[in-house]
């Protein structure tokens, strides 16, 4: 059995890490290179960094603070926001990125993750997805849930990994910061189709939810955001509880 990954999302806007409900009601979490040191140092598997505001705000400042954070850290650290052009990656694997997660730019550009795949390789390509369910399929959303396609999300999905993607960063936008668990339907309704290794994001809200989502799915990888910053979670302890359940994790 794959060892399963447990993943602390930081999302950013404005140099701090904040947290809304369905990506809208943002509120301070935490200054994100004490956070990212923090997850590292609790044996959090992987980190994901992404500037949530990156359309509005300055590329050299987030530079700037990817390389500080990922200075603090030993884990894999995936970074995504307002990546547009070959370059962006470049810029950001030099500040420190191991992965680089791509949103917008894979619906209105998605040559630029054929393009990436190959000189970056797949494993460093991540895809983020935003769908929302439209009555038994999902749209894809963009410009961080704010504006609706008229994409189907498994139809992307398999694009993507046609397109050499290494792996999927699935958020619901349903699901966003509701605590209500992982969207189960859409996770699996994914993991049917593609053979990429998945991350659920979005919906989690109590230790159960994670076992939940690993046990009722294929995912690759859990990844939670507020329950990890305020410490309604600890990440040992969701750690001990999986392994308790039988769930082959890294402790």
């Amino acid at each position: 059995m794959l060892t399963k990954r447990i993943i602390a999302c930081l999302d950013i806007a404005e140099g701090r890490v904040k947290k809304g409900t369905n990506f809208e009601n943002l509120r301070d979490a935490g200054d994100p290179v004490e956070l990212g040191k923090m997850y590292s140092e609790q044996g959090v598997d992987e980190l994901v960094f992404l500037d949530i505001m990156a359309t509005i705000e300055k590329r050299d400042t987030f530079l700037d603070l990817v390389g500080r954070v990922a200075k603090e850290i030993n884990i894999p650290f995936a970074v995504g926001g307002g990546v547009r052009a070959i370059d962006d990656i470049r810029n950001l694997l030099k500040a420190g990125a191991d992965k680089i997660s791509i949103g917008s730019a894979a619906i209105t550009n998605p040559d630029l993750v054929s393009r990436a795949s190959q000189e970056f390789g797949s494993q460093c390509i991540v895809i983020s997805v935003d769908p929302k369910r439209e009555g038994n399929s999902w749209k894809i959303y963009i410009k961080g849930g704010r504006e609706r396609t008229n994409i189907d999300a498994i139809e992307f999905c398999l694009d993507m990994e046609r397109r050499g993607a290494g792996e999927l960063l699935v958020n619901s936008l349903d699901r966003d910061g509701t605590k209500r668990g992982y969207d189960i339907e859409l996770l699996r309704a994914i993991s049917q189709v593609t053979n990429l290794p998945i991350i659920a994001s979005s919906g989690a809200g109590k230790k159960e939810d994670f076992l939940e989502v690993l046990t009722e799915t294929d995912v690759s990888a859990v990844l939670a955001a507020s329950l990890f910053h305020y410490q309604e979670i600890k990440i040992g302890d969701l750690k001990e509880y999986l392994k308790s359940n039988n769930i082959s994790i890294r402790i």
